[in-house]
């Protein structure tokens, strides 16, 4: 049956996502829906599909402006893939396109590398600028205690497969026999022996699910999307490679997440705020006192200031990323308008707007004036 569902949707992006923000989403569904992840998990392997088939068509300008105009009618005028016919062993090509050849898809043969894993951490503005730790839990497969990776239960021993020979592949004759394909061996699906007495623990996968919790240090001056790299705390090797887990692990990538302040915008290492002004100030020129990124500051207002004009106090803002070096704090001058004023502020205005010559409302008597205008 053709995908009905929106592509979109099963990204969880908006449909004016960036080709980054696709990838990035991409990325972390791929991980939840990785089949080695879900073993004996339809559902996830469906997802795991589906993912990859919303990837395709929207990392694809082409593809992805034929979608919006037309929908699934118009990919099925314009075939690239059909996604219903394939084993989830045969997207890895695509998959690794994001990850690399041994960051999230299959390992290819002879790869000695565990899976790459990815997480993601929020911290506040101000935690960015003077760097913070943050602990993460997050899972991964592990080598199974109980079989130590083989998947067989205890006292048993897999047997070699049949279908390739103990190859993990088999070949197959295409267009008249012109070339072979190469494809991995859908009995044994890659790990070249075939387990008849399968593990109870990890169901003849040879890897459990567990969770880990570790202590991220965040470096002073990292910037939203930033990646935080944990050398060897990924999955170890896969079992079609090493079944006891043998070579180096994967890593875990920690995606920083910095949150939206209230009081600034950031722009690289610089900061911009905010700042309210009443008349006099703008006019007269004063100093005042505002709260910086890392404590109070002065600010010079200059006499003569206009509305939206910035003033700019060097080296208070950011710090660049793992250094002492600071961005500058640019202030947005605001003027501020009274919407009620005493009968002495109005009264000096108004004086004051005769020396403009500008016309200007006399205002509305008080409620005595009314009831008494002569006074006593």
């Amino acid at each position: 049956m053709a995908q009905t569902r929106c592509y979109y949707e099963i990204l969880s992006v908006e449909r004016t996502a960036s080709q980054d923000d696709i990838k990035r989403s991409y990325r972390r569904l791929a991980m939840k829906w990785h089949p080695d992840r879900n073993p004996d998990n339809p559902e996830a392997e469906a997802e795991f599909k589906a993912c990859t088939e919303s990837y395709e068509v929207l990392s694809d300008p082409e593809r992805r402006q034929l979608y919006d105009r037309h929908g699934h009618a118009g990919l099925r005028q314009n075939p690239a893939h059909d996604f219903g016919k394939m084993h989830v062993n045969d997207i890895f090509s695509m998959f690794n396109d994001i990850f690399g050849q041994q960051a999230g898809g299959r390992a290819q043969r002879g790869s000695a590398r565990g899976y790459d894993l990815e997480t993601e951490v929020e911290i506040e503005l101000e935690e960015a600028f003077q760097g913070c730790e943050r602990e993460v839990e997050f899972k991964r497969l592990d080598v199974c205690d109980t079989c130590t990776g083989s998947g067989a239960k205890p006292g048993s021993k897999p047997t070699q497969c049949a279908t390739c020979g103990g190859q993990g592949q088999v070949a197959q004759a295409g267009f008249g026999g012109m070339f072979r394909m190469v494809t991995t061996c859908p009995e044994c699906r890659g790990r070249r022996t075939i387990i008849k007495d399968k593990c109870e623990k990890c169901r003849g996968q040879g890897r459990v699910a567990t969770k880990r919790k570790l202590v991220v240090r965040i470096p002073n001056g990292i910037d939203d999307g930033q990646v935080i790299r944990l050398s060897g705390e990924g999955e170890p090797t896969p079992p079609e490679v090493s079944p006891e887990g043998k070579g180096p692990r994967g890593d875990l990538h920690v995606v920083v997440r910095v949150a939206e302040h209230d009081r600034f915008e950031r722009r690289g290492t610089d900061l911009v705020t905010a700042h309210p002004m009443a008349f006099a100030q703008a006019a007269l020129g004063a100093t005042v006192t505002l709260e910086g990124i890392d404590g109070e500051l002065e600010l010079e207002i200059p006499a003569g200031s206009q509305h939206g004009e910035a003033v700019v106090i060097e080296r208070a803002g950011m710090t660049a990323l793992q250094s002492k070096e600071r961005g500058d704090l640019h202030i947005v001058l605001q003027l501020v308008v009274p919407k009620k004023l005493s009968d002495d502020q109005r009264r000096l205005l108004a004086e004051y707007a005769q020396t403009e010559k500008a016309d200007v409302h006399a205002g509305e008597q008080s409620f005595w004036k009314k009831i008494n205008p002569f006074g006593g």
